[in-house]
């Protein structure tokens, strides 16, 4: 059998992993990348990516629709908008396309050699590739020094609900080939809200069931407020403090809070519970690494319980986000290289692309509270805002958490539309460390949405100028 050497290699092209590939390349440390599909790994190529192409294509044709229906007070109208799914998911799968081949040139410039195959652990320092089904390459394998695991997730499946058929989890909710008349979205975290959200501008009838008492369980209550209120008048149905019991004939069983059943008609189901580290079929478990739940366990410096064995992203458990996977693989490959980092950050921003968007980025008041510090918070509302109006988008806040002995602020939060874009400046703030006067006195441009960003910082000051 073929093996090959190199100094670091890396199982998984996603966000963790090419980036890492990337950086190891640029340091100069001999690197193999092995992946199964495209390089991008999930949020490229069936996740953040497409899913919020599709959101921004239902965003459209929800416009069209609207001004359609009624008298705009912008003076548009329209007849009869229609939406070509086919082009659609095209337009989509386009996106995607350039961005994976863009990944794929980086690496290509870097000296990464990309091998496509699936790989199974042999040991710490031994992997065999089985190459791509179709493919000619024999089996072979590659010894390492340095062994970087970056698989990624996947979607959790319920066992009395598996996939397949109607039943569908989001990589194949995001590549339709029509438009389901009734689509009952199993969980109300951010995937089933952003996509349930999707589905029903774009036609659907959609009926989002959750076990807890109300929407996006993991963000703060009043963040999901004006999320609930957008659902409902898109004339999204919540049952909520319901649970799914499976799917017989068409139709979804489910049980309320009081113990009730009933049964609600689906075309098609899209299951959005939750993802899990992908940690099986690969031949980790030979490793015998200490797991935290199911995760691997890492230490700030992103090593397992085998010291040269490495693990990043969502392997690494949460917070499951593509840009921790990013920072992670950086930061990794540059200790590789006789670099001295740790893996600490402030913060790290959460978006959440529903409508309105919700933005969260270090501690709520209630996170504050727990913790025992005394804090002082504000809140500016966007309709106060001048450039909120004019993009008629009135709901929502900007709300920011400090210290009230030394104004250092703790985190900021904020649901509204576009409010992502915000995410960045709330992150650079909280790593620098910065006080509520230096957000206060920075000159900010009028008229943006950010300035809801100063106004808050000036409000929780007491002299907030604008409301």
């Amino acid at each position: 059998m073929e093996t090959l050497t190199t100094t670091l290699l890396i199982i998984g092209g996603g966000p963790g992993g090419y980036v890492a590939g990337i950086r190891a390349g640029q340091l100069n440390v001999p690197t193999i990348l092995v992946e199964g599909a495209q390089p991008g790994g999930t949020c490229l190529t069936i996740g953040c990516i497409p899913s919020k192409a599709l959101i921004h294509a239902a965003d459209e044709f929800s416009k069209a629709t609207t001004y359609a229906a009624q008298e705009s007070p912008l003076g548009i109208t329209l007849d009869n908008p229609r939406i070509d799914l086919d082009r659609t998911v095209a337009w989509k799968d386009g996106i995607v396309k350039r961005l994976t081949g863009g990944v794929g040139a980086l690496l290509k410039k870097h000296g990464v050699r990309v091998i496509k195959g699936w790989a199974r652990v042999i040991d710490g320092k031994t992997v065999e590739v089985q190459p791509p089904a179709g493919s000619e390459q024999a089996v072979f394998r590659i010894r390492c020094e340095h062994l970087l695991l970056a698989a990624g997730s996947e979607p959790v499946e319920l066992p009395f609900m598996p996939f397949g058929g109607p039943v569908v989890s989001s990589t194949e909710a995001l590549s339709p080939d029509s438009m389901p008349r009734r689509l009952v979205v199993v969980g109300a975290g951010y995937i089933g809200m952003e996509l349930g959200t999707a589905y029903r501008k774009l036609g659907s009838k959609v009926t989002v069931v959750e076990a807890f008492d109300r929407i996006l369980p993991a963000y703060d209550a009043d963040l999901a407020k004006p999320v609930a209120a957008s659902l409902a008048r898109l004339g999204v149905e919540l049952r909520l403090g319901t649970s799914v019991l499976g799917m017989e004939d068409g139709q979804v069983r489910v049980r309320d809070a009081s113990g009730v059943e009933s049964r609600l008609e689906a075309d098609r189901v899209l299951v959005a519970v939750g993802r899990k580290p992908r940690t099986t079929g690969w031949g980790l478990e030979s490793l015998m690494l200490d797991m935290d739940g199911r995760a691997l366990k890492v230490d700030a410096l992103c090593r397992t319980s085998m010291r040269n064995v490495w693990a990043i992203g969502d392997l690494a458990g949460e917070p499951m986000l593509a840009h921790r996977a990013m920072a992670q693989g950086e930061m990794v490959a540059e200790i590789i290289a006789g670099k001295y980092r740790e893996f600490a950050p402030a913060a790290i921003p959460a978006v959440c692309y529903t409508d309105p968007e919700i933005v969260v980025a270090g501690m709520t008041p209630l996170e504050a509270d727990h913790a025992g510090v005394e804090f002082i918070s504000a809140h500016f509302p966007f309709s106060a805002n001048g450039r909120a109006m004019t993009i008629e988008s009135l709901d929502g806040f900007v709300r920011v958490v400090a210290r009230k002995d030394n104004h250092v602020i703790l985190g900021w939060q904020a649901v509204g539309a576009g409010v992502s874009e915000l995410a960045a400046g709330f992150a650079q703030s909280i790593e620098m460390g910065a006080q509520l006067e230096d957000v206060a006195r920075t000159i900010h441009a009028h008229p943006t949405l950010g300035e809801a960003v100063q106004e808050a910082a000036l409000r929780a000051l007491g002299h907030a100028l604008h409301i």
